[in-house]
């Protein structure tokens, strides 16, 4: 990594993104090079300006923080990470190492933690604002995730209205580019839509699609 850490920022609010900004304006040695006004154009933004760092809102619509992080690291995308949330919860920490980000901040960390965080994860480190501590994000981040969380048959079988459209079109015979069109959404979003549904019903092919959702009487 370069002196200059380059961050691209995903926050579906303006001003969360331009108070960001301001933060960072007299810092000589980062530069935010990309901004992304949701899930699917963070990905988007993220392949057109490689950053060293990327700072996404854990919710966003066209795909939440957590989507957008599971896609960059099931993509070998090694980028530095950190969560931005409002939530304090151990549950939504857990939810973000989960997936693989580097840190998680909350809106209204000060000046001083905001920069402590970004320079911590830039440069290789972790960092978890909030009341956890530092033994339980020990914990969360070696033996503890080794294993899957149970879910029982409800919940591991439940697809939105929205996964339930894109189900349709695969098992037509639809291509992203086709999917994309028919619902109006970038082939992008498609994409990771397509890649989201197939991970939860843990399919592999279209094959194994067609028999979970046969037998499991999805559609």
């Amino acid at each position: 990594m370069s002196d200059i850490i380059r961050v691209v920022l995903a926050d579906d609010h303006v001003f969360v993104r331009d108070g960001i900004k301001s933060l960072l304006e007299n810092e000589a040695n980062i530069e935010v090079v990309g901004e992304a006004i949701d899930g699917a154009d963070a990905l988007d933004v993220v392949d057109a300006h490689k950053p060293d760092l990327l700072i996404v809102d854990i919710r966003m619509p066209n795909l939440t923080g957590i989507e957008v992080v599971e896609k960059l690291r099931s993509d070998s995308n090694n980028v530095k990470i950190i969560m931005l949330s409002m939530h304090e919860s151990e549950e939504y920490v857990l939810k973000s190492i989960k997936a693989g980000a580097d840190g998680y901040l909350l809106k209204g960390s000060s000046k001083d933690e905001f920069l402590k965080a970004l320079h911590t994860v830039a440069n290789g480190g972790k960092y978890f604002s909030g009341d956890i501590s530092s033994i339980l994000i020990s914990q969360l981040t070696t033996s503890s995730l080794s294993a899957e969380p149970k879910q029982n048959f409800g919940e591991e079988m439940m697809i939105t209205k929205r996964e339930k459209e894109i189900l349709t079109l695969l098992l037509s015979g639809k291509g992203n580019k086709e999917i994309a069109e028919a619902l109006d959404i970038s082939k992008r979003t498609a994409e990771v839509h397509r890649f989201n549904l197939m991970k939860k019903l843990k399919v592999k092919n279209l094959m194994e699609l067609s028999n979970k959702a046969a037998e499991y009487s999805l559609l």
